[in-house]
């Protein structure tokens, strides 16, 4: 998972700018908006056939633009830019280690959200539209657990490493 995480990092050029950019809450929020996004437009092909991949592609650029496109926030005390900051933690764990419980945690919840991509690609695939919710249900509410998660690391580690205590204001 490790090897995923810091993969997806590098091709999404997060530098400090961009996290910075990317605590704003509007920016967690708009992303959990993508996933359910992109099943409708998936699921729309049946409507508007290839012009379906219009909104997918649009969708897809958003996931790169969306950590751009909002201002740091003016306080990090909330629930979403904390989620941002665990999530650089849990990343920079090999440098700054941390508690086996949270990335424990972390590995079974990316694999139970990811396990609700099954039956969400069956369901689209095959025009099921209980598949896709439940697959929806799963991996979106996996990723907000996560998320969750993220902030209970990043609330944890911050009073003991003075560059993660920093990024709150």
């Amino acid at each position: 998972m490790s090897r995923f995480l810091k993969a997806t990092e590098q091709a999404m050029a997060m530098d400090e700018t961009v996290w910075a950019r990317h605590a704003n809450p509007w920016s967690v929020w708009t992303r959990v908006a993508i996933l359910p996004l992109a099943a409708l437009a998936i699921w729309s092909r049946v409507w508007i056939g290839w012009a379906a991949l219009g909104p997918l592609a649009a969708l897809l650029l958003w996931v790169w633009i969306n950590p751009r496109a909002f201002p740091p926030p003016r306080h990090t005390d909330r629930w979403g830019s904390k989620a941002t900051f665990g999530e650089r933690v849990l990343l920079n764990r090999a440098a700054v280690p941390i508690p086996t419980h949270h990335r424990r945690a972390a590995t079974i919840l990316g694999i139970g959200a990811g396990l609700g991509l099954v039956p969400l690609v069956w369901g689209l695939w095959a025009f099921d539209l209980w598949a896709v919710g439940f697959g929806l249900l799963l991996t979106v509410g996996g990723k907000l657990w996560f998320l969750d998660r993220m902030v209970w690391l990043y609330d944890d580690m911050s009073p003991d490493v003075p560059a993660y205590r920093a990024w709150l204001r």
